[in-house]
């Protein structure tokens, strides 16, 4: 059983931010962190705009989230801003998680490997990058789940004795 993981979810789309389309890959990360028994403390949906994924990033945070996933904004369209935005904000990348999710999406589509996914610290929070397809980003989260638990607990908001 895992440890209950403060989560917060933040969907970056510019058409699910202006209701022109249904946010899916929120609610199958949400469904995801539950059914793991982790607490989904805050969500919000953002247009692809580094200050504004940023302000999200931050609000989570100040929620006391230990956990922060991102779905969207990762591939190399140019309103793909998601890793610049982490990037910008982050104590240290973590590359490990970026290269696990390509390595593991490779099995599923050739496509993976133009995925900017990534992971990194910001604060004492662990962010994870993960693709926009609802089904893409579960899988991804799959793959480094493993790592996520002790990332958390090496962030800072877990304690690191079991």
């Amino acid at each position: 059983m895992e440890a209950n993981i403060v989560t917060g979810i933040i969907t970056v789309s510019d058409r699910a931010a202006a209701g022109e389309y249904e946010d899916l890959g929120g609610p199958a990360l949400r469904a995801e962190a539950q059914r793991r028994g982790w607490t989904v403390a805050a969500e919000a949906v953002v247009p692809d705009d580094v200050e504004r994924i940023q302000a999200a990033i931050r609000a989570c945070g100040a929620l006391g989230c230990s956990l922060i996933l991102t779905t969207g904004g990762t591939g190399i369209a140019p309103r793909d801003v998601t890793p610049e935005a982490i990037r910008g904000l982050m104590r240290v990348e973590l590359p490990g998680f970026g290269e696990a999710m390509r390595a593991g999406s490779l099995r599923y589509t050739p496509n993976a490997i133009l995925s900017r996914a990534l992971a990194a610290v910001v604060d004492r929070s662990l962010v994870v990058a993960l693709p926009g397809k609802p089904a893409g980003a579960v899988e991804c989260l799959g793959f480094i789940d493993g790592a996520v638990e002790h990332g958390v607990k090496l962030a800072g908001r877990l304690p690191t004795s079991c």
